[in-house]
Parts: structure tokens; sequence; C-alpha cells
């Protein structure tokens, strides 16, 4: 047992980089107090003692703000930072090394008996506020961006952000994304929420309908060039320039763009 509490203090260490020294982790993070009643409750709950262990996790929601039932499958080193409204479900199942923050619920979509709350892997990282729902299952090293709310499986090694959750597409490689931001520009603004460093599904959306104009562009400047090189006259304008009423898209997309950077501060996204 104890073995298992100096693991999981050290285990706060590498994921909280406010963590001091183990006595203030030890008495100050209602996240471990919540795992370890929840360990004892557990215990209770598989010896068929379920009154004592509903008792238990009733009085570690009552302390900590962190409700687990004692029914719920949880591996080593698991870390709720923060950790104040987390609700983890009857049949939800928890691998090694994963961190929960504040306001994350692993809930149930049916009121039927059997499996009905999600399964994290080993590694999977859930920022605040967000909602995984069903008997889903959250693959090895995935991520749930802040106040997202899952509805599918998510693969391993991948990011989920939005309502409903969308997985992240890979980052796109340099010789793409200067297309993109030279075509923003001919648009007429600066393509702020199309950066590679933007996880949002939607602006990536945005960036491949840049592509798609980029490549429509070029093969309309080759078809002028090979009608005029047998004889006709076409294309000999150039294209006007799209008049784009953006100053508030642009300024919204940086209130939302500050708004993410700071989610994912407190998520550790």
């Amino acid at each position: 047992m104890f073995t298992r509490i100096k693991q999981d203090i050290r285990s706060v260490f590498d994921r909280d980089p406010a963590a001091r020294n183990a006595f203030e982790v030890f008495f100050t993070y209602p996240g471990l107090h919540a795992v370890w009643f929840h360990r004892l409750s557990h215990k209770l709950w598989r010896k068929q003692f379920r009154l004592g262990a509903k008792l238990i996790a009733t009085f570690s929601r009552w302390l900590t703000g962190i409700e687990i039932h004692p029914g719920a499958v949880i591996g080593e080193r698991f870390f709720i930072d923060h950790g104040m409204g987390v609700v983890i479900g009857e049949t939800a199942e928890i691998g090694n090394d994963v961190t929960l923050y504040h306001g994350v619920t692993l809930g149930g979509t049916s009121w039927n008996a059997g499996k009905r709350h999600p399964t994290l892997h080993d590694g999977v990282v859930v920022g605040a506020g967000a909602k995984i729902l069903g008997p889903l299952e959250i693959g090895k090293n995935a991520r749930v961006g802040s106040n997202s709310v899952v509805v599918k499986n998510v693969p391993d090694e991948r990011t989920a952000v939005g309502i409903p959750a969308r997985l992240v597409e890979p980052k796109p490689s340099d010789e793409i994304e200067q297309q993109r931001v030279e075509m923003a520009k001919k648009m007429g603004f600066d393509a702020y929420a199309i950066s590679p460093n933007n996880p949002d599904p939607v602006a990536s959306a945005i960036g491949r309908m840049l592509d798609h104009i980029h490549m429509m562009d070029g093969k309309m400047n080759e078809m002028c060039t090979e009608v005029n090189r047998l004889g006709g006259n076409v294309c000999g304008e150039q294209l006007p320039d799209l008049e784009m009423n953006v100053d508030d898209f642009v300024q919204a997309e940086q209130d939302a763009a500050k708004e993410r950077e700071q989610s994912a501060e407190l998520s550790g996204l």
C-alpha cells in the first residue's frame, strides 16, 4: 500500500510543475485523496460489501468534490489534477498513467445494466470540462481537448476536440502550409485560424478549402496559357481580388485562439 502511495506522489511531480514537495502533495492534493479512498471502496465493492463501499465513496465525494463509483476499475499512477467536479461512472475502466483535469465526466448514455461507461487506455489525457459518454474506447496516449464532448471512439495517439469531438488532422507539411498562407493573403486576410499549431477541426477544413482553391487557380492558369498558345484570347484580364469583410471574423478567431491556448495550458494539452 505504501509503495503505491509513494508511486502516486512521484507521478504528480511528473505531471504538475506546481508540486513543490512530497509533504505538500500528500496533504493538499484532493485528486490523490479521491484515488486512495476509491481503492478502499473498490475492494469492499468487489467483496460484495456494497453499502460500506458506497458510504466511503460518498464521504470521499464530500471531502474532495470528486465522485468515483466504487465499481470503476482504475490503473496505476492515475492523477486527477485540481479535481473538483470530476465524475467517473460504475463501469468505467481507466488504464495506467492516465490524467484527468477538473470537470471531466466519464458518463453513461443508457439506463440498461452492463458496460455503459468509457474505457481509457494507458497514457490518456482528458482536458478540463470534457465529457466522454457511453461505452467508448479512448486509445493509448490519446488526448481529449478541454470542454469536448466525445461520443465516438478515439484511436491511439490521436487528439479529439470540439462538440461533438472530432479528430484533429495531422500537421500539414511546410509546403502545404505555405500555400495556405499565400492563398489567405490573396483573399485579403491573414489566415490566423489555419496555423499548423491550431488543432481546431473547423480551421483544418478551411485549410483544405484553401488547398482546393489554390489547385483550381493553378489549373485555370494552365488552361489559359494553353488556349492562348493555340491562338485564343482568354484570361486577358487579371481575376479581381476577392473583397471580404473579415475584420469581425479575424477578431473572433483571434479571441477563440487565445481561449484555446488558455484552455490548453490549464488542461496540459
